[in-house]
């Protein structure tokens, strides 16, 4: 018996709607190559910053999410490495797993390696390179604002709760006597000056030293971690390195640090280098750059430092850059805090400000939460359920593209992050 289904016609408009990726042209010529567009069978290249200036995509901001297997890792570093041929570079600020020190030395970069008993220490309250483009003043302003917002995330991360007024002002006085005393302050210059508060500083705001000490007290404890406890070595002194703007790619091995699962010590780390890194992403002159956040779940579940994210998210198109969030499923997002809690409404809000979402497979159970989250269509949340290992569903305002990353001989050797099976 023939199974006869009535004819049905409709516009390339409408049709799109159900069928995005079989009425698409693809996203032009300029850009990275990543693979193949399954449905049209031409070749897919993408590049946020071209994107943007033509008013593709309203932000250049990148969600990767992918269950561990589905291509996740090798997706970001072909995106990530081929991007370096055009110009652009790329700073990880916070590797868990050491994946992509290979990938920087292959490409000419620099990888620094932190851990406890590792050489390598950064300072994060570096003033960095002052822009040709700004004034010494202006430039003053911008480095003590930076310093003190990285001095209140990593108290607010340790405390684990907002600071209080009194504590801001008792972190505003120590920094300011620390700034007025050397020309480059370190942790261990405000930890002293947290624990001993100069007289002189506190009649100005109408206390004495004495109770500045208790006010400041749990403040100083919480910094202290980065001078005499397990984070000690790495961010409390003179940096033995200096930030390169000029290298092709430069990663933070936190390896050493992540391996026993502590998120937290990983949380403080990124924060610390995420100061360290603003400086040169800030020039004008410093070229277009990804930021890459791997292992992104393990770095979203601080408050403060969620906040901390949000901003630079926000500066994206200001400072040329692209963050680049990597996650294994949108779940992620939603662990991060009870509905309705700060923490949950910043690590949505980190999704909302990604114009590009590349979602590779995703299990069964993901993919009603998915289809919620990105306002996906029932073909869409169909496809992403069977994609085979490499191959992409990537979404843009409006349009999606089913892609099949094709990697060269040398890149399977490289981005292997199986080795050890």
């Amino acid at each position: 018996m023939d199974l006869l289904v009535d004819a049905h016609r409709a516009t390339t408009r409408i049709a799109q709607v159900a069928y995005p990726f079989l009425a698409e042209g693809g996203l032009g010529a300029d850009g990275t190559y990543i693979g193949s567009d399954v449905f049209s069978g031409g070749s897919f290249v993408y590049d946020p910053w071209v994107l943007y200036q033509s008013r593709v995509i309203t932000n250049p901001n990148v969600l990767l999410a992918g269950v561990i297997g589905s291509g996740k890792s090798s997706t970001a570093k072909a995106l990530i490495t081929r991007s370096i041929a055009l110009g652009h570079k790329a700073y990880i600020p916070c590797d868990p797993k050491g994946e992509w020190t290979s990938v920087t030395e292959a490409m000419g970069g620099t990888a620094i390696k932190l851990g406890p008993g590792l050489p390598a220490r950064l300072n994060p309250l570096d003033s960095g390179r002052r822009p040709d483009a700004v004034a010494s003043d202006e430039w003053d302003r911008i480095v003590w604002s930076r310093r003190r917002a990285l001095l209140g995330t990593l108290a607010e991360s340790t405390l684990g709760r907002p600071l209080a007024a009194i504590e801001h002002t008792a972190l505003d006085l120590a920094l300011e006597t620390v700034c007025a005393q050397v020309p480059t302050p370190t942790i261990p210059d405000v930890v002293v000056a947290l624990f001993k508060p100069d007289d002189r500083w506190a009649e100005r705001v109408g206390l004495n030293a004495s109770s500045l000490t208790t006010d400041g007290r749990e403040v100083a404890h919480a910094i202290r971690r980065l001078v005499h406890g397990d984070l000690s070595g790495m961010f409390d002194g003179p940096s033995t390195t200096e930030f390169d703007p000029a290298a092709p790619m430069v990663s933070l091995d936190s390896s050493w640090i992540g391996s026993g699962g502590n998120d937290q010590a990983l949380r403080l780390t990124l924060a610390c280098a995420s100061s360290w890194l603003e400086a040169a992403v800030a020039d004008p002159a410093g070229g277009n750059r990804y930021i890459v956040y791997d292992e992104g779940w393990r770095v979203m579940r601080d408050p403060a430092l969620l906040r901390r994210m949000q901003e630079q998210w926000k500066l994206s198109r200001a400072w040329g850059i692209s963050n680049v969030l990597i996650v294994h499923r949108l779940s992620d997002l939603a662990a991060v805090g009870d509905l309705g809690s700060e923490a949950r409404a910043l690590a949505e809000g980190l999704l909302a400000d990604c114009s590009t979402r590349i979602m590779l497979r995703q299990e069964s159970d993901q993919l009603a939460r998915t289809a919620n989250l990105l306002g996906l269509t029932d073909v869409e949340i169909a496809t992403i359920a069977k994609l085979p290992k490499g191959r992409a569903l990537w979404r843009l305002p409006n349009r999606s593209f089913v892609v099949q990353l094709v990697r060269h001989v040398r890149e399977v050797e490289l981005f292997d992050t199986d080795g050890r099976m």
